[in-house]
């Protein structure tokens, strides 16, 4: 007898929908997998008969063919045992199979016949419910992270038992309820707060201001300055997602396999931070079934790279392209999936290899060649790209010692979220633009132009520094925020200079 149950296969972030076909017939009995199984999927056949058998299920010892369609896309991960048996126990007529086509299947199977958390279940729900799929089956834990999807009906199950019982009388279950908005409401509180830095309000400006307009950032400074306190600090002072935000991060999250112990969203802007011996494909995603990267993960949120210059040189060079697009394009032999990466890039570095150079109290070491060699690192297409460059000092002994504290988090996140409001105002017929750093030329034309005088200093700052084209129209955009921070409408002199002062490594040179 043949069954059809259907399931699904994410690609990228994107999900597909999977018929697994389970024919039983005649003949010795044997198990065969086809459609571009991966290995999990082949280890499917002992794990499902062996928890068929220890359910109390009864086994067809028959030639079983189980067809995954489409089959010229590559099927992967544990996602398919609950598919794969329900396709058994309804071709051997243990289970009702008129309710198949209106629902869709996912799950691990242990072979004690309970059902375990899968990842990439978010994007799957999406498809679903755009597919008119009535309702979707998943192991309980993950029932939360796809109810999150309106339009479905979510039915989460601990065991095979319950999903059987199910399929025989539909109507004695209640589909899984969420409330998206109030999720996002129960956002966490930063246990890291801007009130435990003294001194350093200039970098504490750079913040604010990078919170503000999404912005670049990097600190350059001698160790213990408090670089990476600072940088640790920013998502106490980051606008909460909304909605449509927490939907995009918890899809990345979901698909990475992250979500299993986090709950149903992903309500705080994410901060990831790689160690500086992490590899291009592990920020930018890859391996022979792409998954999404540090710069993905970071979607919405921070990406910090503690001692940039300690990074390789080609590793830093694959920041450029999502840094200017706000995706990566991951290519295969088989395909090609698009990962967002619409991030912030928050950086700490020393000033030279020593760390001291220009400390007025403790002397570099370093000669002019290894400071050479140090920035070398660092090219100018990717410098071009950092809008806030910030010098951090040594803290004077009395700014040590005292015991006042700095401002706290609150009142700058909102002045922050303040900012961010006039911004979404201003972009209301660009869907796509969620702060100042994501404008492109069109929007810097329109939004930033400054005042004359202001035009003046920019163009006198272009011929002083050198500055290249991009590097001017970031100018702007942080002018832009500033005028925001402000409560400004135009773009004014002011506004450009305080602007200019954050291109420190340009006025270094």
């Amino acid at each position: 007898m043949l069954a059809r149950v259907w399931s699904a296969s994410v690609v990228g972030i994107d999900a597909v929908k999977v018929g697994v076909e389970v024919d039983i017939s005649g003949g010795l009995p044997k198990i065969v997998v086809l459609g571009l199984p991966d290995t999990a999927v082949q280890e499917s056949r002992e794990r499902v008969k062996a928890t068929l058998k220890n359910a109390g299920y009864a086994f067809p010892m028959r030639n079983i063919v189980i067809n995954l369609t489409p089959a010229d896309l590559r099927k992967e991960g544990p996602s398919f045992d609950l598919p794969i048996s329900i396709g058994i126990l309804a071709a051997s007529e243990q289970v009702r199979a008129d309710l198949l086509g209106d629902f869709l299947f996912l799950g691990e199977v242990s072979l004690d016949g309970s059902l375990r958390p899968v990842a990439g279940v978010l994007p799957i729900a999406a498809e679903a419910e755009r597919m008119g799929i009535a309702g979707l089956v998943v192991p309980e834990d993950n029932a939360g992270e796809a109810a999150v999807v309106r339009g479905i009906s979510v039915y989460g199950f601990k065991s095979i038992f319950e999903v059987t019982d199910f399929l025989g009388n539909p109507d004695a279950y209640e589909p899984v309820k969420l409330n998206g908005e109030a999720v996002l409401s129960e956002r966490r509180s930063p246990t890291l707060d801007l009130k435990d830095v003294k001194g350093q309000a200039h970098a504490r400006r750079a913040l604010e201001i990078a919170a503000t307009g999404g912005h670049n950032l990097i600190f350059v400074g001698p160790p213990g300055s408090g670089k990476t306190m600072l940088a640790r600090r920013l998502p106490g002072i980051l606008p909460p997602l909304n909605f449509e935000e927490a939907l995009e991060v918890t899809r990345i999250h979901s698909v990475a396999g992250l979500l299993k112990n986090r709950g149903t969203l992903v309500s705080d802007r994410p901060f990831r931070s790689p160690h500086h011996s992490a590899s291009g494909p592990s920020l930018v995603g890859g391996g022979s079934y792409p998954k999404p990267g540090e710069i993905s993960l970071a979607h919405r949120g921070i990406l910090f790279l503690d001692e940039l210059t300690e990074f390789k040189r080609n590793v830093l060079e694959f920041l450029r392209q999502p840094l200017e697009d706000g995706f990566v394009t991951v290519t295969r032999t088989r395909l090609s999936v698009v990962f967002p990466s619409q991030f912030t890039l928050v950086a700490s570095t020393n000033p030279c290899p020593c760390g001291y150079f220009g400390d007025p109290i403790q002397p570099c070491t370093c000669s002019p060649r290894q400071r050479e060699q140090y920035w070398a690192k660092l090219s100018g297409p990717l410098m071009d790209r950092i809008d806030l460059q910030v010098a951090v000092n040594r803290l004077k002994p009395e700014e040590i010692t005292r015991q006042s504290e700095g401002e706290g988090s609150e009142p700058i996140r909102v002045r922050v979220q303040k900012g961010r409001d006039r911004a979404y105002h201003r972009f209301r017929e660009y869907d796509h633009l969620q702060c100042n750093a994501e404008m492109q030329s069109r929007h810097i034309q329109r939004w930033c132009r400054p005042d004359e005088a202001g035009c003046q200093l920019l163009e006198a700052a272009i011929r002083r520094l050198g500055l290249s084209a991009r590097a001017s129209d970031r100018i702007l955009k942080v002018a832009r925020t500033i005028a925001d921070l402000a409560g400004d409408e135009d773009v004014k002199a002011n506004h450009v200079g305080e602007a200019i002062q954050y291109r420190t490594l340009d006025r270094m040179q």
